[in-house]
């Protein structure tokens, strides 16, 4: 059997010993047919960040219908969706590296290795974990003071806040854990872990909330313990799933220890995608603080539009979760063909799910925003917003693609650079521009495509500089 290898950048050809090749061909990263692969792992994926996106909108529908209290709940929830993105963005982030860099070793051969990473990612959700709970007693009250004056709505916001904070230990470990299953391919489990904890999110929301069956009504606090208690029901089953059936791991147990050359190949890929991910945080923080230029009314709008864009944009990011095992696999392994398989299947899957839900968004828009219940205004600039927005979904699909791969090959600062232009160097200077024109609560929706579009121009030349580098 033979295989590629890179040396500065060239690849190369060896004739591998069986038992490296056996190594090589446990996992069906390295020897089944990539366009169906990438469907097979990808669209449990896509159906598992779909349902991630259900967290925060179920919330969002139960207290948007709340008696008396809707509309300061759901600015309440609007101004702490930053926080919640930047939780995510730590635990997503550190899981691309583990991802990444897990996918490498065994694609190598080298399972001791593999468990070593395991280890390490455990420890740093620990220490992530701590890092949020600090922030959760002591960071809120200036955060949410930074944004609005409001008594009431800063009130709602630290509630739903701090028990989201205070209990991030499940959020943070079950993105960790499912991070570690797709990395082995196993993305079936984790989508099972997901939809659970979902349904019970569902499942508490309208009980914890409005106080049913017998339990007091909480408001937005029963939202946050419904959120934090599903997410944990997903850590523990994950946590279960990986103990049970990812045999090709040594227990990460035995590996808690830090080391620091792990850690290093972690973050080299882990900590640009966590910025990555802080930057769609940073740019929801960004965008409250323009838009209240133009209204308390535009800032409720796009909160609702960006949690209903998470639909769109958690199923490219599932098929995302998908490509980066696969390409970083068979780049380990050294499969010249099968990397570029990866690419193209991965590109191309993105790029179609998302014009798919550009085309629902134009059509559905008003029917769609209507799942909430929104004062009149609001419900207009959200459907204007959504409309407009939407036009951009296939440049964010290819932008997404273009994440990935620069991942998978461990270009973790082209990703970082893609996605700053497309989250903060364009998209907020054109949408504090925009706010200027007299029709600025139309005008200002159109600076998010724009951004991608001009994203996506340095996306494509970047991904052809590296085909070049790389040979492929």
């Amino acid at each position: 059997m033979r295989r590629f290898f890179v040396v500065k950048g060239v690849f190369m050809q060896e004739v591998l010993t069986e038992n490296t090749a056996d190594k090589a061909e446990r996992n069906k990263m390295g020897y089944e047919p990539v366009g169906r692969l990438t469907l097979k792992m990808g669209l449990p994926l896509v159906i598992s960040m779909i349902v991630q996106a259900l967290y925060n909108i179920v919330d969002s529908i139960f207290v948007s219908r709340m008696p008396g209290g809707g509309d300061v709940a759901m600015n309440a929830l609007t101004l702490a969706f930053p926080v919640q993105m930047l939780m995510i963005a730590v635990g997503v982030g550190t899981g691309v590296g583990v991802n990444s860099v897990l996918s490498r070793s065994l694609g190598e051969g080298d399972g001791v290795k593999a468990g070593k990473i395991a280890g390490n990612a455990l420890l740093l959700g620990l220490l992530s974990y701590f890092v949020f709970l600090a922030f959760g007693l002591f960071g809120i009250s200036p955060y949410l003071k930074s944004q609005t004056s409001d008594a009431a709505v800063i009130s709602a916001a630290t509630e739903y806040l701090k028990i989201c904070c205070v209990c991030s230990f499940g959020a943070i470990f079950y993105m960790i854990y499912e991070k570690l299953l797709q990395g082995t391919g196993k993305t079936v489990p984790a989508t099972i872990s997901m939809i659970t904890g979902a349904a019970a999110n569902i499942i508490l929301d309208p009980i914890m909330i409005y106080g049913l069956c017998g339990m007091p009504a909480m408001g937005v606090s029963g939202a946050a313990y419904a959120t934090v208690t599903g997410q944990f029901i997903s850590m523990i089953m994950d946590a279960l799933f990986h103990y049970l059936k990812n045999k090709e791991i040594p227990s990460a147990i035995k590996y808690l220890k830090p080391q620091k050359k792990i850690i290093g190949e972690i973050y080299a890929v882990g900590v640009p995608a966590i910025v990555m991910q802080a930057l769609m945080s940073f740019m929801t923080y960004g965008v409250n603080v323009i838009l209240i230029r133009v209204s308390e009314e535009a800032v409720t709008a796009y909160g609702v539009y960006y949690k209903l864009q998470q639909f769109a944009l958690f199923a490219a990011f599932g098929l995302n979760n998908a490509q980066i095992p696969i390409v970083a696999y068979n780049y380990g392994m050294g499969d010249k063909k099968r990397i570029n398989d990866g690419i193209k299947y991965g590109y191309i899957y993105t790029v179609a799910i998302m014009a798919i839900c550009a085309v629902i968004f134009e059509c559905f828009a008003g029917v769609i925003v209507n799942i909430f219940s929104l004062a009149d205004e609001t419900r207009k600039l959200c459907v204007t917003a959504t409309r407009f927005i939407a036009t951009g979904f296939p440049f964010i699909g290819a932008n997404v693609s273009y994440q990935g791969i620069f991942q998978a090959l461990g270009k973790g600062v082209a990703s970082l650079i893609l996605s700053a232009l497309r989250l903060i160097v364009i998209a907020l200077p054109l949408a504090f521009l925009f706010t200027l024109a007299d029709n600025a609560a139309t005008l200002v929706w159109a600076a998010f495509p724009i951004a991608e579009a001009a994203a996506f121009v340095y996306g494509f030349i970047e991904m052809r500089f590296l085909r070049r580098k790389l040979e492929l």
